[in-house]
């Protein structure tokens, strides 16, 4: 393994990688530590060698975004979907011929689909589980996270050839291509428009109008405390003594300090702040006070529902014919949608998008006979 630490070692290792077939790739961030999130080490594998990139170093990791758009070289992950927003969020990078080894593990219905469950299955090695919510923003590193950062692409390539050999075997190999392929189009999530953050937390929606008031102001001020000190917003205040506050609101430190989940620590550093919210939130007009918003119910539909009950019985049939998961077979949310449409031939259900041409191939005349 070899770290790489300035801009012209990294553009010799993309020289070297260009003419390879194969590249494994893996990226560790740090959501565990910062309040933003990005790439602060790439780790990449060929047959022959294994690389650790430093973004921070090099001035970020350019010549790996001409790799991962190159349609010759095939891009092994393992759960590519978060690697890839992040890739694209922070560098513009998109990605083709790609390989997720967690997909293939699901479409074969392993039973351990992460990757340390596999490479011990597969290759007998062992993943040191130490480093899983290090913090790869700190730096130096030490040279036991740097073996940890290795290992994630070190062994990818020969797990991609067996999971790509059982697909083959299974007659999967299909499926798994087209669900990689839909990978190309992963971009990042934008922001949630439909509600606010402090309204998605765990138990909000069961507040009233004060109560939301001063949910909202302590929450407001915990996003910009992390943002400014760049820290993960549960280092400031976690989630279950801001609900606490907003029922309950404390009036002077030693209330606050009286809050479960409230450290003596946090409530001299920023007691008088979270005090301050509190208040915000109860001088809130009562005209201004916040509201819970209802979304309209559909009307019932007998029909369909009946017609989802059997989507679903048939598709559990699948699951234990082809010894998958349910989910895999088809999710839920993709029967509600075969459901709603009503196709009367396998034809009409190649128009409902949230279905996948192979889930149509394999299980389209089963699902349609459900529903007559």
């Amino acid at each position: 393994m070899q770290l790489i630490g300035t801009a012209s070692e990294l553009a010799a290792l993309a020289d070297r990688l260009r003419p390879e077939p194969l590249l494994a790739v893996d990226t560790e961030a740090a959501s565990f530590h910062r309040y933003l999130d990005r790439v602060y080490l790439l780790q990449i594998s060929s047959r022959t060698e294994t690389a650790v990139v430093d973004p921070l170093a090099t001035a970020g990791l350019g010549p790996i975004g001409e790799l991962l758009a190159d349609p010759a070289i095939e891009i092994v992950f393992h759960d590519a979907d978060y690697d890839l927003r992040l890739l694209n969020k922070e560098y513009g990078f998109e990605a083709q011929a790609l390989f997720d080894t967690r997909i293939a593990a699901q479409l074969l219905n392993e039973p351990g689909i992460g990757l340390a469950a596999l490479l011990e299955k597969y290759l007998g090695v062992k993943l040191d589980k130490r480093y899983q919510r290090a913090d790869w923003s700190s730096r130096p590193l030490s040279p036991e996270m740097l073996a940890y950062a290795a290992a994630d692409t070190r062994y990818l390539l020969q797990l991609r050839d067996i999971l790509r050999d059982q697909l083959t075997q299974k007659g999967r190999l299909g499926w798994g291509q087209e669900e990689f392929a839909l990978l190309e189009d992963i971009r990042p999530s934008p922001p949630d428009q439909a509600e606010p953050g402090w309204l998605r937390l765990k138990g909000a929606k069961a507040l009233k109008g004060r109560e939301l008031a001063v949910l909202r102001e302590v929450w407001e001020w915990r996003e910009s405390a992390a943002r400014k000190a760049d820290k993960a917003t549960f280092r400031i205040l976690n989630n279950e003594p801001m609900l606490a506050m907003a029922k309950v609101p404390p009036r002077d430190l030693a209330a606050l300090q009286a809050i479960q989940g409230v450290s003596a620590d946090q409530a001299q550093r920023r007691g008088k702040e979270v005090l301050a919210a509190v208040e915000r939130g109860l001088a809130v007009p009562d005209s201004d006070l916040p509201r819970v918003p209802r979304p309209q119910r559909r009307p019932p539909d007998l029909a369909f529902e009946q017609r989802l009950e059997k989507l679903k019985a048939a598709r559990n049939a699948l699951a234990v014919k082809y010894d998958l998961q349910p989910g895999v077979v088809c999710p839920n949310g993709t029967l509600e949608a075969v459901g709603r449409a009503h196709p009367k031939t396998v034809e009409e259900m190649g128009a409902v998008v949230e279905l996948r041409r192979w889930q149509l191939r394999e299980f389209g005349e089963a699902l349609l006979g459900a529903m007559v």
